[in-house]
């Protein structure tokens, strides 16, 4: 699950937690809204922190080489 899948269920579980007065037999809305959004939480944690470790910077294998001629005054 990506970061967008995670975003979507921390929107859905707060649309069923806070802006719904639905009543369901059998279940609790506000229940499930909120374990949607844990879920939606820990899964953006554990994907930045992944995605932190990626982030490894690495040195050109080349080296950079001035072309330019010397300035130097008149000898």
């Amino acid at each position: 699950m990506g970061l967008g899948g995670c975003i979507i269920l921390i929107a859905v579980g707060a649309i069923l937690t806070f802006a719904t007065d639905w009543e369901v037999k059998g279940a609790n809305l506000d229940v499930i809204g909120v374990i949607l959004m844990a879920v939606g939480f820990i899964g953006v944690a554990t994907f930045t922190s992944i995605a932190k470790r990626r982030r490894v910077v690495v040195p050109p294998s080349t080296p950079v080489v001035d072309e330019r001629p010397d300035r130097r005054p008149y000898e």
